[in-house]
């Protein structure tokens, strides 16, 4: 067992596939960042995060793994209308589908997105900006990570 690792037991679709342990590093070791595991957009896939660092698994496949980019991971939601699964960090949002990474926002905080809601097509939050002191809105086009005017 690695010290602080996320150990995650997969047991592959079909009967003939082999079970695997899958060792996804621990990223920071603070209640602010994320555990757990969650579905993703492709149903032969699986996310994994482990003290904020995320991890996409090849469920069929132990040796296909995608570390997510964004790090660290501070919040991770679904969207099932738009079947995505989006990572949300201090600066900029990450966007994985069913084909892998759909998109990557630019920065939309200097320290710190919230995310206020998600709707079909459209994710609406506020993000800190240094030189004002203030949180203004954005809006995403879910469809593309652009902001929305």
């Amino acid at each position: 067992m690695e010290r602080g690792a996320l150990e995650v037991l997969v047991r592959p679709p079909g009967q003939a596939a082999q079970p695997f342990l899958a060792t996804c590093a621990l990223g920071f070791n603070d209640p602010a960042v994320p555990t757990g595991l969650w579905s993703s957009p492709n149903p032969l896939e699986l996310c994994a995060v482990s003290g904020g660092y995320a991890y996409i698994l090849d469920t069929t496949a132990p040796e296909n793994f995608t570390m997510i980019a964004c790090r660290p991971v501070l919040q991770v939601q679904a969207t099932t209308a738009d079947n995505l699964l989006l990572f949300i960090g201090h600066r900029s949002i990450f966007a994985w589908g069913p084909n892998g990474q759909a998109w990557e926002s630019r920065k939309l905080s200097d320290e710190g997105i919230i995310v206020e809601s998600i709707e079909p097509g459209t994710l609406h939050g506020r993000g800190w900006d240094l030189l004002t002191d203030q949180e203004p809105p954005f809006t995403l086009d879910l469809t593309t990570g652009l902001r929305l005017p």
